[in-house]
């Protein structure tokens, strides 16, 4: 057998990505499986140190690690000891070996299409963008928009899709995501639509599909705030209000794979009319399309109705921001309504932390003071700290590489449990 040969990475860092998950509890998974993903959310990792953190022997780990190496998936790097650099063998750590394979991640929205191309390890590799006009279009124009956008943007990593081992997609709405069935998304004009199998088979590639809001969270797990944290919760505000919630390390879905809808949880019986079609949700008060509502409304802007919602928002916002005193209470009520929203989110699931994320929040009076005040006010009095409260204003790729995230942990589960495409032994994105 030829000498295995090691990359020398200098004295750059590497970065790794995926969950920082504690030793010892992942118990459940193989311990290949626990090997592979402590490598990867690591970035590299001496074999000692693997061994350490996972209370296993020395011996296993050189068995498995072995194996890893031999069939593609993790590579041995070499790195000069700190303070040691030019005497004696440089130290040798593990890492993923990045090109063994590359994913896409797409987040499909009411006002454009995005899409990430990255590697094994999570590098990302090339993105790309297309506009759309708001409002659900037919199944066949959706899988040409995605078919197009996959297209443009593997060429710009010098890819051609059939290189890619899977692709991740998050779409508004109420997404199964075992059974890759979008029941409803405000993209779609059909309902009950199996989008995975449909766009799986126009790319003739593995694809999964999950709630956009879900992603989010993912991105966070994987590669933002809450890689750390084994429980904490991700508020999106955009065209609808969504929610992600991770839960030991794992997304939370719920028994029928379809909860943390928190957007459509009631706030006012008989209510504002929702997109969903019912009546009270606190979408209805939150959403963009709510705030667009109330502002043509209180603004007598009448002749504006039927303008683009992002132009109404602009407007509504430089009203608010010149003093404008009925535009600053319609953001003045969204907030307050959002705090309704977080104060039920704390008091049901304790989250070590609260992150409100979406184009929506550079709108800074819906998380202006008074809003979370308002939300300390209604959560629980208990004698302990509330959780924090960050803000993430990330553009869609972040949504993206949540779904980039999705396909990795799919394309991982089955080459480590032998699966074939199609065919994940567990729900993908569950870690």
């Amino acid at each position: 057998m030829a000498p295995r040969r090691q990359k020398d990475i200098g004295k750059a860092p590497r970065q790794g990505v995926g969950p920082l998950i504690p030793p010892l509890s992942e118990a459940q998974r193989s311990l290949r499986q626990q090997v592979f993903d402590r490598i990867r959310a690591a970035g590299l990792i001496p074999r000692v140190q693997l061994a350490k953190e996972l209370a296993v022997s020395p011996a296993s780990v050189t068995t498995i690690t072995q194996e890893l190496i031999e069939t593609g998936l993790i590579e041995e790097i070499s790195a000069p000891r700190e303070g040691e650099a030019g005497r004696g063998r440089p130290a040798v750590a593990l890492g993923v070996r990045a090109e063994a394979h590359l994913v896409a991640g797409m987040k499909l929205s009411d006002r454009e299409h995005t899409c990430v191309i990255v590697d094994f390890a999570g590098n990302l590799l090339a993105d790309g963008v297309i506009p759309r006009r708001p409002g659900p279009v037919p199944l066949e124009d959706l899988l040409q928009a995605i078919e197009h956008l996959l297209d443009d943007t593997c060429a710009k990593a010098g890819k051609s899709r059939q290189d890619l081992a899977a692709v991740g997609i998050g779409v508004p709405g109420f997404v199964d995501v075992a059974e890759g069935v979008a029941l409803w998304s405000s993209v779609l004009t059909e309902r009950q639509v199996p989008l995975a199998a449909a766009t799986s088979a126009r790319l003739g590639l593995p694809v999964i599909i999950d709630n956009d809001a879900n992603l989010v969270a993912l991105a966070e797990l994987w590669f933002g705030a809450g890689r750390g944290l084994s429980d904490f919760a991700v508020v999106t505000i955009e065209h609808g209000v969504g929610m992600g919630f991770v839960m030991n390390h794992r997304i939370y879905r719920g028994a029928q794979r379809l909860g943390m809808e928190l957007g459509h949880t009631k706030v006012q019986l008989d209510g504002a009319l929702c997109r969903c079609g019912q009546r009270g949700c606190l979408e209805a008060y939150v959403a963009d399309y709510a705030l667009a509502r109330e502002a043509v409304t209180a603004l007598n802007w009448g002749h504006r109705d039927g303008a683009p919602i992002h132009v109404l928002l602009e407007s509504l916002y430089d009203h608010a921001k010149a003093g404008n005193a009925t535009a600053r209470s319609i953001f003045r009520r969204a907030g307050r309504y959002l705090a309704v929203g977080l104060a039920n989110v704390v008091n049901l699931f304790d989250p070590a932390l609260i992150i409100l994320s979406g184009e929506r929040m550079r709108y800074d009076y819906l998380y202006a003071a008074e809003t979370l005040d308002e939300m300390e006010a209604l959560a629980i009095e208990t004698g302990r700290p509330r959780p924090p409260i960050e803000i993430h204003a990330w553009g869609d790729l972040l949504w993206a590489h949540g779904a980039a995230a999705l396909a990795l942990s799919d394309v991982t589960e089955r080459l480590l449990s032998g699966v074939s495409a199609g065919a994940s032994p567990r729900t993908p994105g569950v870690f």
